[in-house]
């Protein structure tokens, strides 16, 4: 059949490809996940986009296979084979994370994230000065491992000049972020004249339009079926139950054209079918085993059915399918047998298991065992899928029954680190009945509430997990220490939406399981303080929460103790501890970064933030932000945009404000998360406040009053209701909440607490005491280097002389009010300080607006990190982009902000944030 009858009716498919090329050819990039049913013509269309492209575009194409569905990075690393010779471009812990995926180097698990921008740099290199086309056909059967690679990388093109097809049946979670082409079945027109050149014969009209009807347009059936029909069956109208899914029916078409074919010529195709590498030389060494010779070589290609050339395949992906699902079991074991006997043990083990595996009928401890060193294998590549399947088939296949158990719990706990609680559950249910220890009776039952609240979030979760910390105690201490740890955070994560009795049962539970310990660990002094915090007050809590906080900051920590370190820095925040609070959340960032554990950097980076703000550093935070999102963009991560909105409160910007906080709120209400309420209302108050709206202010903060005991956000709303309160004349209400907020810092006597307290209680006094409130407070915040509050201390210093009448002192504590707050960047109180200095008689001039506004959120992202230091490379890994990308963007920040040299960025993006006063010429 002619090139031009297979892309019948595919015009505006060939259009949009083409027109992804001819954009990469300019330097652009882009990708697409090609989707349609099996036998449309996906893999015809690539064949012609592939063979259009010129010769400035280089080409790189693979085929993923199902049978390697459970092999960790295998299409990965059939994708990245020839690129890997331009790793050494790569930066360090990217060449390491892809040669670790690929089993080349002994490493610990590689990050998800650093491969992903490790196959972006390898395709970067790949493209050169030229364009690339890089093709995935059946994108459904990639390893869950390499599926999330190439979507990483896919979502994060920039100017590399990179088009990524991925072809596909149906679009998966893992692909649809990418802009979709779907290819539908052909029109009738169309589908009559590919039936015409398929059976020029010719059809009855009643045959014809029923073989239309059936195939639904699709050009393979169209071709394949009639083949299947004998004359008598044309002739009548007596086609394919249409009842059997159109896959099936033409795998069985295609079955019916192989059916002359020799024994030995059905075992061949068998034979290429079950081994997805392509590779002849394994071929042929696994067709000799069989004693299958040039005969069935022959007859294979004779029949149009394998193709033999630099690689093994087939004429279409569905007759491989069609091959393997039609053989025998039997037969299947033979060529898998015959296989795992050429498959390098040394140079390929966990194929050679795989196949070993699928060759065995009968439990065989032997073969369960390589499974198993399989499984372990995967895990340190990252692998936490395909170890689960490598150890649930090994436990199939386990003939002890209790070592059959252990090999089950391993891959349940598998699969509940790949994200696949559903599974997990699944699984579970298998083990019933085998002779179990006590201690995995409790592991089981740990997995089982582990994997329960991640599907459901529900109330049970608590219990559940409760119940199984308390199981594990006498048999695992460390393993009950992390769930009870887990279990407290299910119960305390609710908040005020939250069940209080819930929260009070674990509590005491924990406190209960560890009274007799006088341990110095990091872990345990955090479990029973957060414990002590949660069941008895804040008082009760301080000891242990600051033995807590020192053990985490003088330990070494290890990789289990990232996972434990935000309850650390809430401790910090509820302690009023500046230094520590710094410390913890460098220290997170610093090690979710070095051990790329990227699930959990958002949440670091959230206390990151907090640290930043304390610091007056709202670029750093904006930045920070941006990192987030760029994270939140390739993973999904539920984190809710808390960052922004405490960004936009401090910046006086309401309208920002006011869309973040209806997207929160919304969020807290829906998953029943009282953080998110706190932060809503303790940012509204701050915005109201900075803005001088102090009535809003009030209202909004005063929502906090009943959860002071929550601490966090909902104790600082109170600094925020004295204020308002008092510019509002509602001294009762001031005078509460400052009793309410020294209840809460006066315990803890750290700098911080005591100057938070000193400018409350100025602000419910007059005069002279009044006066020496505010300059203990300004000295305190000074030396805990707390600029924020130093300026907003100063604002409210002056506003109290200008009172007074006393406008020359007024102003100097106005100007450098005014000069620290824009500085730092809040921007709503800068204006206010301002307006103030006005009042006192002084004229300010603030410069317009500059260029800056031109800037794209790409732009001002890659420029706010160049601003504090990064490189182009250092930039790219930062926000999940390449270098090449990071350097197109500082080329057009440079032309839009009429600059030469990065050293006048922060100058320049200054112009941005800059406050504009309100009023007369201020």
């Amino acid at each position: 059949m002619t090139e031009t009858a297979r892309l019948r009716g595919r015009q505006r498919e060939l259009t949009e490809l083409d027109a992804l090329i001819s954009r990469a050819r300019t330097g652009h990039s882009g990708a697409v996940a090609l989707s349609g049913e099996a036998g449309v013509g996906k893999t015809a269309l690539l064949d012609h986009v592939a063979t259009r492209a010129t010769a400035h575009v280089r080409i790189e194409r693979m085929a993923a296979s199902e049978s390697e569905m459970e092999l960790a990075y295998a299409g990965l690393q059939q994708l990245c084979g020839p690129l890997m010779g331009s790793a050494e471009h790569l930066p360090a812990p990217q060449r390491e994370a892809i040669e670790a995926s690929f089993g080349m180097r002994e490493a610990s698990a590689p990050s998800p994230f650093l491969v992903g921008l490790a196959l972006l740099g390898l395709l970067t290199e790949a493209a050169g000065d030229r364009a690339l086309l890089c093709i995935v056909d059946d994108a459904q059967w990639l390893d869950e491992a390499s599926a999330r690679a190439v979507a990483f990388a896919a979502r994060r093109l920039g100017v590399e000049g990179i088009v990524i097809v991925l072809a596909m049946r149906t679009v998966g979670e893992v692909f649809a972020g990418l802009p979709q082409l779907t290819v539908q079945g052909l029109g009738y027109d169309d589908s009559c004249e590919l039936l015409r050149l398929a059976m020029p014969g010719g059809l009855d009209r009643r045959v014809r339009d029923q073989l239309i009807a059936e195939s639904r347009g699709n050009p393979l059936a169209l071709r394949e079926l009639p083949r299947a029909l004998s004359p008598a069956e044309i002739a009548g109208g007596f086609t394919l139950t249409s009842s059997m899914p159109l896959e099936h029916r033409i795998e069985q078409s295609l079955m019916v054209q192989l059916e002359p074919l020799s024994e030995p010529a059905h075992l061949l195709l068998l034979l290429a079918a079950s081994d997805p590498t392509g590779d002849p030389e394994l071929l042929w060494r696994a067709s000799a085993a069989l004693g299958l010779g040039h005969d069935a070589f022959d007859a294979a290609k004779d029949a149009d059915a394998l193709v033999i050339g630099a690689r093994v395949g087939f004429r279409h992906p569905l007759v491989r399918s069609a091959v393997y699902r039609a053989a025998s079991p039997e037969d299947r074991r033979r060529v898998h047998a015959a296989l795992a006997d050429v498959t390098s043990i040394d140079q390929d083990p966990d194929r050679r298991a795989w196949h070993r595996a699928s060759a065995t009928l009968r439990p065989d401890e032997k073969v369960a065992a390589d499974l198993e060193r399989s499984a372990v294998r995967a895990r340190i590549r990252g692998g936490a899928a395909a170890a689960g399947a490598f150890l649930e088939r090994a436990a199939e296949l386990t003939p002890s029954p209790v070592d059959r158990g252990q090999r089950l719990i391993a891959a349940v706990e598998a699969k509940h680190d790949a994200g696949a609680p559903t599974a997990a559950l699944h699984l579970l249910d298998t083990i019933h009945g085998l002779p179990l220890t006590a201690l995995q009776e409790a592991r089981v039952a740990r997995l089982r509430a582990r994997a329960g609240y991640a599907l459901r979030r529900d109330s049970s979760g608590p219990q559940l997990l409760l119940a199984a910390a308390q199981g594990l105690e006498d048999l695992d201490p460390v393993l009950a220490r992390d769930t009870y740890i887990e279990a407290l955070a299910a119960a305390i994560y609710g908040g005020r939406l939250g069940d209080a009795e819930q929260v009070a049962a674990v509590s005491n539970a924990i406190l209960e399981a560890t009274a007799a310990e006088d341990s110095d660990s990091a872990r345990d002094l955090i479990l029973r303080g957060q414990a002590l915090l949660a069941a008895k007050g804040q008082e009760a809590a301080i000891g242990t929460l600051r033995r807590a906080q020192q053990a985490f900051l003088e330990q070494v920590p290890d990789a289990l103790e990232l996972h434990w370190m935000w309850f650390a820095s809430r401790a910090a925040q509820d302690l009023w501890d500046a230094r520590a609070l710094r410390a913890l959340a460098d220290r997170q960032v610093e090690l979710a970064r070095a051990a790329g554990v990227v699930t959990v950097l958002p949440i670091a980076l959230s206390l990151l933030m907090l640290a930043q703000t304390v610091d007056g550093d709202m670029d750093a935070v904006e930045a920070s932000c941006d990192e987030i999102d760029a994270i939140k963009s390739v993973t999904g991560h539920p984190l809710p945009p808390y960052g922004r909105l405490l960004l936009a409160s401090y910046r006086g910007k309401e309208q920002e404000w006011e869309r973040w906080s209806v997207e929160i709120r919304a969020d807290a209400q829906a998953r029943g998360e009282g953080y998110g309420l706190s932060a809503v209302n303790f940012s509204e108050a701050v915005l109201y406040n900075g803005l001088g709206r102090f009535a809003e202010a009030v209202v909004c903060a005063s929502r906090e009053l009943p959860y002071t005991h929550e601490l966090n956000h909902a104790m600082r709303s109170l600094l925020e209701l004295v204020e308002a309160a008092s510019h509002t004349g509602e001294r009762a209400l001031a005078e509460l909440a400052f009793e309410k907020l020294e209840s809460v810092t006066r315990p803890v006597d750290t700098n911080w607490a005591l100057a938070v307290l000193a400018m409350a209680d100025a602000q419910v006094h007059e005069g002279d005491a009044a006066e020496a409130l505010y300059r203990k407070a300004i000295e305190r915040f000074e030396r805990e280097r707390i600029p924020i509050m130093v300026g907003r201390c100063c604002l409210l210093y002056g506003e109290e002389l200008n009172r007074r009448g006393r406008q020359e002192q007024a102003r100097e504590q106005l100007r450098r009010a005014y000069e620290v707050l824009s500085g730092c960047g809040l921007n709503g109180f800068a204006q206010r300080a301002a307006q103030e200095l006005r009042v006192s008689g002084e004229t300010l001039r603030v410069r317009a607006r500059g260029s800056a506004a031109q800037l794209t959120d790409q732009e001002l992202n890659v420029a706010r990190l160049a601003r504090e230091g990064l490189t182009n490379r250092d930039i790219g890994a930062r926000l999940f982009i390449s270098s090449h990308t990071a350097e197109y963007h500082m080329r057009k920040v440079f032309t839009k902000l009429g600059i030469k040299r990065r050293t006048e960025l922060r100058t320049a993006l200054a112009e941005l944030d800059q406050p504009v006063p309100g009023g007369g010429g201020v």
